[in-house]
C-alpha cells in the first residue's frame, strides 16, 4: 500500500503549472509569449559561460565543502563590502543550491515544528508552501498602500496577539510580486522589534540589484544577527544554474552546515566556479536592467490603459502586480483563458494571496521589449 503524506497536500505553485502548461503550448507550435515566471530572457553573462567552459575543460567536477568553495564565499563577502560598504567574513556566508534551499535550511535550523513564521500577503507562494510541509505555521500579513506595501511592528504584535507567540519573520525587498523596496528606516524598526522580542528575522534579498525606485537596502548594514537569502537567479541571470547564498549569523553557521551536508552535500561545483565570474560582469547585467527598467515603462503606461490597473508599487523585481476586476473574479480561470486563445501566460494572484487572490494577475517583465509589446498588443485587442 502506498500511502501520501499530510505534508505534501500544499497547494500547487501556480506559476510552475502555468509555465508547464505554456511549454507545452510552445512545444505544439504555439506562438507563446510567457509572462509567468520570473525568469530573465537573458542568458547568463558571457564572462560565466567562460568561467564554466573553461572549468569543464580544465578541472575534475567534483563535492565541495558543504557551505561551498572558498573562493566564491570571498567574492560574495567582497559584494558586500563594494555595495554596501559592510563587512561580512567569508566563513558566515554558506553556498546554497539556488535561494530555494536556502529556505530550507534556514526554516530547518531556526524553527521548531509548530513554530509561527509571519509572512506578507500577497507574498511569494513557496514560503507558505515549504513552511506547511515542514509542519510550520505561515501567518499571513495583508499588507496594503496604507502600510506602503510591507510589514511594520504594528502589523507583527497585531499578529502575535491574534495568533499567538511569533517565532520567525520573513521579509522581501524588492518583493515578490508587489515590487515593494522596504527602506532602511523601516526595515530597521522591524529588526529592533523583531530583536527585543527574540523573534528570528529572515531577509530575502533575492531581488537586490533590480530597484528603480526607494532605498536598496540589505539587513547586514543594521544587524549581524539577521539570516539573509541571496541568489545568481535574478539580476545575475542565472535562473537554472541553481546557485544561491545565505549570510549566517555566527551561531547558525555550525547547524546550517550539518544540516546541509545531509540534505545536499554541497551546492553544484560548477556554477559555484562559473558564479565568481558574476561579480565581474556589472556592465552586462547593468544592461539588462536597463531593457528591464524600458519594459516596466512600457507596462505602466500600457496596462492601465487596457484596463488592468496597477494594484502596488513596481519599484523593484520585475513584476506587474494588476487589479484584474474589471474583467474577472477568477484569476485562474481568466490565466487558464488567456493562455488559450492569446498565448500569452501570465499568474494569477491566487498564488501570492489566498484571500484577495482571485481578482488579481501578476505580470513579469523579464522578457524582451518586443515580447511584452506584442502580449500587451494581444491583451487589448482580446479585451475590446
Amino acid at each position: 500500500m502506498i500511502q501520501i503524506s499530510r505534508r505534501s497536500a500544499i497547494e500547487p505553485f501556480h506559476a510552475m503549472d502555468v509555465l508547464a502548461e505554456a511549454t507545452k503550448r510552445k512545444q505544439q507550435g504555439h506562438p507563446v509569449i510567457s509572462m509567468a515566471v520570473g525568469q530573465p530572457a537573458h542568458a547568463a553573462p558571457q564572462r560565466v559561460v567562460d568561467a564554466a567552459r573553461q572549468a569543464l575543460l580544465t578541472e575534475r567536477i567534483a563535492y565541495t565543502d558543504a557551505l561551498g568553495i572558498a573562493s566564491l564565499r570571498e567574492k560574495i563577502a567582497q559584494h558586500y563590502a563594494t555595495r554596501f560598504g559592510v563587512s561580512v567574513d567569508p566563513h558566515r556566508i554558506a553556498v546554497t543550491t539556488g535561494s530555494s534551499a536556502g529556505f530550507n535550511l534556514a526554516f530547518l535550523t531556526m524553527f521548531e515544528a509548530g513554530d509561527r513564521v509571519a509572512i506578507t500577503r500577497p507574498g511569494y507562494p513557496a514560503y507558505r508552501n515549504i513552511l506547511s510541509a515542514l509542519d510550520l505555521e505561515a501567518v499571513e500579513i495583508p499588507v496594503s498602500a496604507a502600510s506602503e506595501f510591507t510589514l511594520n511592528p504594528q502589523a507583527l504584535e497585531d499578529a502575535a496577539g491574534k495568533h499567538g507567540p511569533i517565532a520567525g519573520v520573513l521579509l522581501a525587498s524588492p518583493a515578490n510580486p508587489t515590487g515593494t523596496v522596504t527602506g532602511k528606516a523601516a526595515l530597521k524598526a522591524l529588526l529592533d522589534y523583531c530583536e527585543a522580542n527574540q523573534i528570528t528575522f529572515l531577509s530575502d534579498e533575492i531581488y537586490h540589484g533590480l530597484s528603480y525606485a526607494g532605498e536598496e537596502t540589505t539587513a547586514l548594514s543594521i544587524t549581524d544577527k539577521a539570516l539573509v537569502i541571496n541568489s545568481f537567479s535574478k539580476y545575475y541571470c542565472m535562473t537554472g544554474w541553481r546557485i544561491g547564498w545565505m549570510v549566517l549569523p555566527e551561531s547558525v553557521i555550525r547547524p546550517v552546515e550539518r544540516v546541509s551536508q545531509s540534505l545536499y552535500i554541497s551546492a553544484p561545483e560548477l556554477s559555484q566556479i562559473a558564479a565568481c565570474a558574476a561579480f565581474d560582469a556589472t556592465d552586462e547585467l547593468e544592461a539588462v536592467k536597463d531593457g528591464y527598467r524600458a519594459n516596466r515603462d512600457l507596462l505602466m503606461t500600457r496596462l492601465p490603459q487596457i484596463g488592468f490597473d496597477i494594484a502596488s508599487p513596481m519599484d523593484g523585481a520585475f513584476y506587474a502586480y494588476v487589479d484584474a476586476s474589471r474583467f474577472t473574479n477568477d484569476s485562474m480561470q481568466f490565466s487558464k483563458t488567456m493562455l488559450a486563445e492569446i498565448n500569452v501566460a501570465a499568474t494569477p494572484g491566487r498564488d501570492f494571496d489566498p484571500i484577495e487572490g482571485h481578482r488579481t494577475i501578476r505580470f513579469s517583465y523579464a522578457g524582451s521589449w518586443q515580447e511584452m509589446d506584442e502580449a500587451l498588443n494581444r491583451m487589448e485587442a482580446w479585451l475590446k
